[in-house]
C-alpha cells in the first residue's frame, strides 16, 4: 500500500518520548485501516508520530502520552484469556546515509506489504510512521498474527522498531 501523505506539520518530538499501553480506547486518528486477517479484525491507525493496533483482544498504543512513564518496554507479555500477546521495541539512532537507506527500506516494505498503514509528513519525507501486519505462520496451527512498526525522527536520527505478535492458546 502507498503511503499516505498526513495533513498536519511534522513536530519535533523524539523516540524517548513515546510510552506504551495495552490498555487505553481509541486515540483521535490521522490515518486508519481496517483488514480481516487470521479470522480477526486489524485495525491500524495512526495517531501522527505513533500508533495503535486493535485486533482481537489488544489493543496496543505506542504513542506520546501525557502523564504516562516515558520509554518503550524491551519486552513485554500479556497472557489474556485464550490468548498470548508479545511485545518489544529497539530503537537506534543512526547517521544521515545509514538514516535514510533505513527509511527507503520501510517505505518499500510497507508499500510492499498486502496489509499496511504507512504515513509520511509534510516538510520531512524522511518523517514516517508505518505499520505492517501478516498472519504468523512459523509453528501456528491455531490464529497468530504478528505486526511491526517503525517510527522515524529525523531530526535526531532515530529509528524506533517495534514487534508484537498475538497468538491464540
Amino acid at each position: 500500500m502507498d503511503a499516505v501523505c498526513l495533513d498536519v506539520p511534522f513536530l519535533d518530538t523524539d523516540a524517548d518520548h513515546l510510552c506504551f499501553s495495552l490498555d487505553l480506547t481509541e486515540r483521535p486518528a490521522l490515518a486508519e485501516r481496517v483488514v480481516l486477517l487470521g479470522g480477526l479484525v486489524v485495525r491500524l491507525r495512526l495517531l501522527g508520530a505513533s500508533h495503535q493496533v486493535f485486533a482481537g483482544p489488544v489493543g496496543e498504543t505506542v504513542a506520546c502520552l501525557r502523564g504516562a512513564v516515558r520509554g518503550l518496554p524491551e519486552t513485554c507479555t500479556r497472557h489474556l484469556p485464550g490468548w498470548i500477546y508479545e511485545f518489544g521495541a529497539t530503537t537506534r539512532r543512526l547517521v544521515s546515509g545509514e538514516f535514510s537507506a533505513e527509511v527507503a527500506r520501510v517505505l518499500d516494505r510497507a508499500a510492499d506489504a498486502e496489509h499496511s498503514l504507512c504515513g509520511v509528513f509534510p516538510g520531512s519525507p524522511e518523517a514516517v510512521t508505518a505499520v505492517v501486519v501478516e498472519e504468523a505462520v512459523e509453528g501456528s496451527p491455531g490464529v497468530g498474527l504478528v505486526w511491526r512498526s517503525w517510527h522515524t525522527y529525523p531530526q535526531n536520527g532515530q529509528i524506533v522498531s517495534t514487534y508484537s505478535r498475538l497468538e491464540a492458546r
